[in-house]
């Protein structure tokens, strides 16, 4: 259908740069393996991230080509890297955001920024480290991140609305904080159980997913790695 007059075209922003044409599947997530996504309660996922000292690695990039398989086998808008049990501070991004753009990309090493004067907006919030589990949790509705791409150049992005609440979530990843953490107990027990009754279901469709997109699918255990 042709764009009407008075209809804005929406644009893909690859590491802040507008690119087009740009491909459904990002070129990282065709390259890339699908992997287990650790669970909460596995340390790696609560324990700060490391910092990154050496860049345009090979060990580097295939980390963010999984990260970016990884991501879309879940049918996530971001990844980190604890989140495939390495102890990195590296996550990739896909974010369509409320005016309908295309955000993709990684960062390496992410400083985070949050404009505290932004308002405080709350939305359902999910993890794939939760899996099938949403809860409410405000997040100020501007965000800055700044870091370098695999291989050591500048990056600074910028996000309002959804895609500030993705970069907040990622990066406090790294931290070794989940959104978990930010819910009260009640919230954070009814995450739980919505992760208990979904977990199947989610394991399921992630390894459809897995097949339609010719990887290999990972193994998940029976019961949830972390234990909770």
């Amino acid at each position: 259908m042709p764009w009407t007059f008075g209809r804005r075209r929406p644009t893909t922003y690859l590491l802040g740069d507008a690119v087009d044409p740009y491909p459904a599947q990002a070129p990282e997530s065709v390259r890339g393996r699908a992997l287990r996504i650790t669970e909460i309660g596995e340390p790696v996922l609560h324990t700060p991230a490391r910092t990154v000292e050496r860049f345009s690695t090979p060990e580097l990039a295939r980390l963010v080509d999984d990260l970016f398989a990884t991501m879309d086998v879940a049918q996530g808008v971001g990844l980190a890297a604890p989140q495939v049990g390495v102890d990195l501070r590296v996550f990739v991004y896909d974010v369509t955001d409320d005016r309908g753009d295309r955000h993709v990309g990684h960062v390496v090493n992410p400083e985070l920024t949050v404009d505290t004067s932004a308002e405080l907006v709350t939305e359902d919030e999910g993890c794939l480290s939760v899996p099938g589990a949403y809860e409410p949790l405000a997040r100020r509705e501007a965000a800055t991140v700044r870091g370098v791409d695999l291989h050591g150049g500048p990056v600074e992005l910028h996000g309002t609305g959804f895609l500030a609440r993705a970069f907040i979530h990622e990066c406090q990843h790294l931290d070794g904080t989940l959104y978990w953490d930010h819910l009260s107990s009640e919230l954070q027990q009814d995450a739980l159980r919505q992760r208990d009754a979904e977990r199947a279901d989610v394991l399921a469709t992630r390894r459809e997913i897995a097949i339609e997109l010719g990887k290999r699918p990972a193994d998940y255990p029976a019961a949830p790695a972390g234990g909770r």
